[in-house]
């Protein structure tokens, strides 16, 4: 058996217990602390390149699902295995984002998909398995748990009364933030140090990257900051209603964005965000090692070489707002773009600038005007 630490918030020991008691010898039981490798090489480089699915989603569930995939394998080369278990359903996208995963780095181990293969296609009958077989799982009173999932990037539900997107759900579901009514009535700021892209350091102090998440989801959640409740279009064609908490997420992309606004030229941020979708997309549907991801990673990762500095970030009631962001490499010039005089920009140059840009519609004019 394999689990991984994620920063999924619970203990992983018990799963030692629970595999020794289904007769798992010790030597094929491995719990691996994977946190700093999942922020440092899947969930940083994902930030660098402000992906978000469909506008809403930041991928937390998507991002997890390779480094699992590839630690599985590796698992298995060690221990000899011939074949590969995942516990995803046959409608959603992890099955797909696991299966890829495994082929990428070996196409000759056999997957093994339960949900797919056995009579154990619904939650309710997966629960009744458990008990028949005395496996101990958690879940609330007699009803189904909602279908949860979580690591150092976020918290998902879905499943129960999520399945109607008409439904809001009660307040109790979400674990990680405060309900943003509810939060300090006062304000906290805070200050993101960047370097070649990446978040290094908070509040003067340096963090690794799994401790820098780890501190903003804190100091992000008791604000109520990064709750999504969202409809996505799956992979495999239908539409899921899934909520998410994604707290320090949510500050790491706003603060991102506002230290690429005063370090990055024009064009290279507009094409970085014209790539952006197709990146996000190739994440959401298992492509994660494909090489046109690698590919897009090795341009995003260009740009981020002058991407440093700082961004001052005031935190309240649910909401971030950027205040201040300061730059050793800025573009930005204030000797430019002041409105008050200045010596260093003539502005009769916008006269023949515009007229310059505007030629095609003149000519357009003249032609409409001879027909």
């Amino acid at each position: 058996t394999f689990t991984a630490d994620i920063g999924q918030g619970e203990e992983v020991e018990p799963a030692r217990v629970k595999a020794l008691s289904l007769g798992i010898k010790p030597e094929n039981i491995f719990i691996d602390d994977l946190r700093e490798e999942f922020v440092k090489d899947y969930v940083f480089p994902m930030f660098r390149a402000n992906a978000i699915y469909e506008g809403e989603y930041l991928l937390g569930t998507s991002i997890a699902r390779p480094l699992i995939a590839k630690r599985q394998v590796e698992i298995a080369h060690l221990t000899g295995a011939d074949g590969v278990s995942h516990g995803a359903t046959g409608k959603g996208n992890d099955q797909v984002r696991f299966e890829m995963g495994y082929l990428s780095k070996d196409s000759t181990l056999t997957v093994i998909a339960p949900w797919r293969e056995w009579d154990l296609n619904s939650r309710e009958k997966l629960l009744a398995y458990a008990e028949e077989h005395g496996i101990q799982i958690e879940k609330k009173g007699k009803k189904s748990p909602y279908s949860m999932d979580a690591n150092l990037l976020h918290i998902s539900y879905e499943g129960g009364i999520l399945e109607n997107p008409n439904a809001e759900p009660e307040d109790s579901m979400w674990l990680w933030t405060t309900k943003p009514e509810d939060a300090p009535d006062t304000p906290e700021y805070i200050i993101i140090g960047y370097k070649n892209g990446d978040p290094v350091s908070l509040n003067g102090e340096d963090l690794s990257p799994a401790t820098m998440l780890a501190t903003l989801n804190k100091i992000a959640g008791r604000h109520g900051i990064g709750r999504a409740d969202i409809v996505e279009n799956r992979f495999v064609g239908m539409k899921s209603r899934g909520c998410y908490e994604t707290p320090g997420g949510t500050i790491m992309l706003k603060a991102h964005r506002a230290i690429e606004s005063i370090t990055l030229d024009r064009e290279e941020a507009h094409l970085k965000d014209e790539m952006m979708p197709r990146y996000a997309n190739l994440i959401y549907n298992g492509f994660w090692f494909s090489p046109e991801r690698e590919m897009l990673q090795a341009a995003i990762d260009t740009t981020q070489k002058n991407v440093e500095g700082s961004v001052r970030l005031k935190l309240y009631k649910g909401n971030v707002s950027v205040v201040g962001r300061e730059s050793a490499k800025s573009l930005f010039n204030p000797e430019y773009c002041t409105f008050e005089e200045d010596a260093v920009y003539d502005q009769k140059d916008a006269a023949g600038f515009i007229k310059l840009n505007a030629l095609r519609f003149i000519i357009a004019g003249k032609a409409r005007k001879n027909r």
